[in-house]
């Protein structure tokens, strides 16, 4: 235990080098214990800068990215958020003690049941978890002041800056799903976006459908 805490804290100190000092968002980590959500076989490496293997052959993204991602959503009490790709359930966690409500979207079935169990024990109770194919955005879902995408998009992702309200912001990576890509902070003014180029990415591309590998 002495190990992590030393750990979250070189993390949280690393942030604030960063330029990182929003109190809100470093409570934030304070509170979600990330141990909770890797891989057993990786738990001394929690806070390592780099991404790291979890189920269904996909990755979790290091404390660090979350952080910048998160960051630049500015995300207030009052907000409604749209994550598209649950993964391991840790940013979720996160998003929902900034957010009002969170809606986060998985295509595997594994994930999916294990970051419900994840964020219920953690005895979070503002965040609706869909089992489905994201591609397909659904208008029940209603309007949301900020989305974030885990997987990348070919090309500007339209489909969902629809989904936003006016000053809303969509933080996606974009580019080749074989390649490079960038993430792109979309901020809607009006009818019309403002688009934001940030940090390169390499991580899965948005595939349609559920996962064939549960």
């Amino acid at each position: 235990m002495a190990n992590n805490k030393e750990a979250l804290a070189a993390f949280l100190l690393r942030l604030r080098s960063q330029g990182v000092t929003d109190h809100t968002l470093l409570s934030a980590f304070e509170k979600i214990p990330r141990r909770n959500f890797v891989p057993i076989i990786h738990l001394d490496d929690a806070y390592a800068r780099g991404q790291m293997p979890i189920e269904c052959g996909q990755t979790m993204a290091s404390a660090d990215h979350v952080a910048k991602i998160i960051s630049n959503l500015e995300i207030e009490p009052s907000h409604r958020v749209l994550e598209l790709g649950t993964g391991t359930g840790y940013q979720t966690a996160l998003l929902s003690t900034l957010a009002n409500k969170v809606t986060s979207i998985e295509r595997f079935r594994t994930l999916y049941e294990k970051a419900e169990t994840r964020l219920s024990s953690l005895g979070i109770e503002n965040v609706v978890m869909i089992l489905g194919d994201a591609t397909a955005p659904d208008t029940e879902w209603g309007m949301f002041d900020r989305i974030v995408s885990n997987c990348a998009f070919a090309h500007a992702p339209k489909e969902y800056l629809e989904f936003l309200i006016s000053d809303g912001i969509m933080m996606a990576p974009v580019g080749p799903p074989d390649g490079l890509q960038k993430i792109g902070k979309y901020r809607k003014i009006g009818v019309r976006f403002e688009l934001t180029e940030l940090m390169d990415i390499r991580t899965q591309p948005f595939l349609p459908g559920m996962a064939s590998t549960i």
